[in-house]
């Protein structure tokens, strides 16, 4: 059976080599040198189809901000290579960072598992996030998002039914922030029936970070600028969806076994 391209993982250990590389000093960090290195970690030598795999996302890092050429002005052409500001403020949290998907998608599945629909969508704002479509990137992660709080929804509107009541019409509207503010309504009267640190997270982080996702997604999908949004304002939306992700996991199974 042939083996397939892990482009993630080539892509992680890539980003992995330039941070150690760079860290040496511009005599390692170098084209070859680096190639080299991850070649060797991976095993790709002597396969063309992985070697070129290689050298696409290597120049991908160059093509989308994260290195420059050269070292200094007396070396300022290849092999001799420069992180920029934003590769910096990648490998400061490598392991989780949306720029290293198999590291940001490995610290996720440590935190809470995605229902499918959110997931698919998460996919994609990895990769248009890698490719620099941060409008793109804007709008799937907002879209999975999205998908986490009407699993919420549905989880809460069941158990109130359960119980023998009627779910509030906000809760069943098909705008997404009527369905939120149904569902803080409907929680935030039964907050003293959470633990102390539940309560805790959801009355500082649950409007926080559905309205930082949320506006994002907007701002992408209604625009009224060529910028609706900024690569620092889309990574935050990653960084953030994790926590999302986690604290509507936990809210689901409050509902589920307390909620009453």
């Amino acid at each position: 059976m042939k083996k397939e391209i892990d482009g993630q993982q080539i892509r992680k250990v890539l980003l992995e080599v330039v941070d150690e590389y760079s860290q040496i000093g511009p005599g390692y960090f170098q084209t070859n040198s680096v190639l080299r290195k991850v070649s060797k970690q991976l095993g790709l030598r002597g396969n063309l189809e992985f070697e070129q795999a290689l050298l696409t996302i290597w120049h991908d890092l160059f093509r989308t901000g994260y290195l420059a050429w050269g070292h200094n002005l007396n070396n300022p052409d290849p092999p001799f290579c420069h992180l920029t500001d934003q590769s910096r403020k990648t490998l400061e949290n490598l392991s989780q960072d949306p720029a290293n998907p198999d590291g940001y998608l490995t610290h996720l599945a440590e935190l809470v598992t995605l229902n499918p629909i959110a997931k698919s969508y998460l996919d994609e704002a990895l990769k248009t996030y890698n490719l620099n479509c941060f409008k793109a990137a804007a709008v799937m992660i907002g879209a999975a998002a999205e998908s986490i709080v009407l699993e919420l929804r549905d989880t809460l509107s069941g158990r109130i039914r359960e119980l023998g009541r009627s779910p509030t019409r906000d809760l069943a509207d098909w705008r997404i922030k009527k369905v939120l503010n149904a569902i803080q309504k409907e929680l935030d009267s039964h907050k003293r029936n959470m633990s102390r640190k539940l309560a805790e997270a959801f009355e500082a982080y649950w409007p926080a970070f559905t309205h930082q996702v949320r506006v994002a997604r907007n701002e992408a999908g209604h625009p009224s600028s060529i910028e609706p949004v900024t690569r620092d304002t889309v990574h935050a939306s990653m960084l953030i969806f994790p926590e999302l992700a986690k604290l509507a996991s936990d809210l689901k199974a409050w509902i589920v076994s307390d909620y009453a």
